[in-house]
C-alpha cells in the first residue's frame, strides 16, 4: 500500500485523531467528524483500516477509565447482533466501489439521525425490551462499523433508548467498541488489507493528537450534566450528518 500524505491530509488526520480522543473520552457523536476527516485525508475505504489502531488506543483508555460504570447486560444483549452485522459488512464492503461506499456512509448517517431524533421526541420514557429492537440496531451498527466505522449513531440510539445515565453510557460503549474493533482487526489485515506497516507508521505520528483529545475529553464530560449530554449527542450527530454531505 503506497500512501502519499500531503500537508492538508496531515491536518485533517491530526484533527480527526484529536476529535477521536475526545469522543472516546465520552463525548459521543463526534465519530462522524473523525470518519469524514479521515476519508478526506486518505479516501473512504482506505481510511477505515488506517484509523483502526487509533480507535483501539481510544478504546483501551476508555475501558480503563470508565470500566466501573459498565453495564454488561446491555453489551450481551447488543453484541451478538453487532458481530453478525460486521460479518455482513465484510462481505458487502469487500469490493464496494469508492463512490458507492461514500453514498452508503451518508445514507447511514441520515437514517441514524432520523431514528435518534424520533426516539428523543417520544413522550414515553419506557425502555424497549423486544429482541427486534436490539437485533435491528445491532446488525445495522455492525454493518456500518465495518464499512465505515459509523456504528456510533446506532449504538447511541440503543443506549439512549435504554436510558443509560452518562457514565454508564460511556463505560458500556467503551467495552462494546473495544470488543468489536478487536473482532474487526483481522478482516482489515487479511481480507481488505487496509492495514500495513505504512499505515501503522502514520498511526504512530497521530498518537499524540488522540492522547490530547482523551485528556481534554475527560474534563469536558465532567462539566456536562445528564440532560445536556443527551442533547449534545443528538446535536453533534445532526451537525455531522450535514458535514459528511458537504465533503
Amino acid at each position: 500500500m503506497n500512501i502519499e500524505v500531503s500537508l492538508l491530509a496531515w491536518v485533517f488526520a491530526g484533527t480527526a485523531s484529536f476529535l477521536l480522543g475526545i469522543s472516546k473520552a465520552g463525548l459521543k457523536g463526534l465519530s462522524i467528524f473523525n470518519v469524514t476527516l479521515m476519508a478526506l485525508a486518505f479516501g473512504a475505504k482506505q481510511s477505515t483500516g488506517l484509523i483502526m489502531p487509533l480507535l483501539l488506543v481510544g478504546d483501551v483508555f476508555a475501558v480503563l477509565y470508565y470500566n466501573r460504570h459498565t453495564q454488561w447486560k446491555y453489551i450481551w444483549k447488543f453484541l451478538p447482533w453487532m458481530i453478525a452485522g460486521i460479518l455482513v459488512g465484510v462481505l458487502v464492503g469487500a469490493d464496494l466501489p469508492e463512490k458507492q461506499f461514500k453514498i452508503g456512509m451518508v445514507v447511514v448517517i441520515m437514517i441514524s439521525l432520523g431514528m435518534l431524533i424520533f426516539w428523543e421526541r417520544r413522550k414515553s420514557k419506557s425502555v424497549p425490551h423486544h429482541w427486534a429492537f436490539a437485533g435491528s440496531t445491532g446488525v445495522l451498527a455492525g454493518i456500518c462499523t465495518m464499512i465505515g466505522n459509523l456504528a456510533g449513531a446506532f449504538t447511541n440510539l440503543f443506549f439512549l433508548a435504554m436510558r443509560l445515565p452518562k457514565n454508564e453510557f460511556v463505560g458500556t460503549a467503551a467495552w462494546l467498541f473495544l470488543i468489536t474493533n478487536l473482532f474487526k482487526l483481522p478482516f482489515h489485515l487479511f481480507v481488505w488489507k487496509t492495514i500495513s506497516v505504512e499505515t501503522l507508521t502514520i498511526n504512530l505520528k497521530l498518537v499524540p493528537a488522540i492522547l490530547l483529545g482523551l485528556f481534554i475529553g475527560v474534563r469536558l464530560v465532567k462539566l456536562i450534566n445528564e440532560k445536556q449530554y443527551r442533547i449534545f449527542v443528538l446535536t453533534v450527530t445532526a451537525i455531522g450528518a450535514i458535514a459528511i454531505l458537504l465533503r
